[in-house]
């Protein structure tokens, strides 16, 4: 599929999709991203993974640079920034930072507000 077509385009062409839960939609968007992003070896660099999480994950990394675990996560991503990784490797990225956001708190808020 071409880069440049929208995620929600993509998805829609993957018609096991139609039927697909919010966690399976969610995820598939993830990966699309990913790979929309990845070379034709389905890699990403550690640099651009980085900018890929600065662009693309700002709500979940806003205001996280002084936690260790950040630190520790985007330190790792400054070492051999050539070196690749691959979805599985950027997916436990994007857990980590989504755990230690405050945001989920917000999140967890709109269960209790219910």
């Amino acid at each position: 599929m071409p880069k440049t077509l929208p995620i929600s385009k993509q998805l829609a062409s993957v018609k096991v999709f139609g039927k697909a839960s919010d966690l399976e939609m969610a995820t598939a968007t993830a990966a699309l991203v990913f790979y929309n992003s990845a070379g034709p070896d389905g890699k990403l660099s550690k640099a651009a993974a980085k900018d890929l999480l600065l662009t693309q994950f700002q709500i979940f990394t806003r205001g996280q640079e002084t936690k260790p675990k950040y630190k520790e996560i985007f330190a790792d991503l400054e070492v051999e920034k050539e070196n690749k990784m691959d979805l599985e490797d950027f997916m436990v990225l994007v857990i980590s930072l989504t755990v230690m956001s405050e945001v989920i708190q917000d999140i967890r808020n709109t269960q209790t507000s219910k």
